[in-house]
């Protein structure tokens, strides 16, 4: 989901209270950002329902990216409980994400709940 200054609280402070959210800070005119977004987003798809995504572009949203320091894109952060605990810089590839991202769900995810049976 695309977040601005307006839906930030919402969609990454409140959200991230419920589950992790994995925020990409990214800019059109930056080619490794346009490599790193359909890999983040491939591997935050294949763990739907234990981590969120949301992107902010930094162009367009300057006060956001000011205030979480965002020095070199793309920039990766994992918001949980409404504050960043881990993340990184640059592009990586796909299997490296989805190493992160297991990581993230395992160290800060809710348990999911399984039901046997019926």
């Amino acid at each position: 989901m695309n977040v601005t200054t307006e839906t930030f609280e919402r969609d990454v402070i409140e959200r991230s209270r419920e589950l992790p959210v994995v925020v990409d800070f990214w800019a059109a005119w930056c080619g490794p950002c346009r490599m790193l977004g359909p890999a983040i987003e491939a591997e935050v798809a294949k763990r739907e329902g234990t981590i969120e995504l949301a992107k902010i572009d930094v162009d367009a949203e300057q006060v956001l990216a000011g205030r979480y320091g965002i020095q070199s894109i793309p920039t990766v952060a994992v918001f949980v409980g409404g504050e960043v605990v881990t993340g990184f810089v640059g592009a990586h590839p796909a299997p490296a994400i989805g190493t992160f991202l297991d990581g993230v769900v395992a160290e800060h995810g809710k348990p999911v709940e399984v039901v046997w049976g019926s």
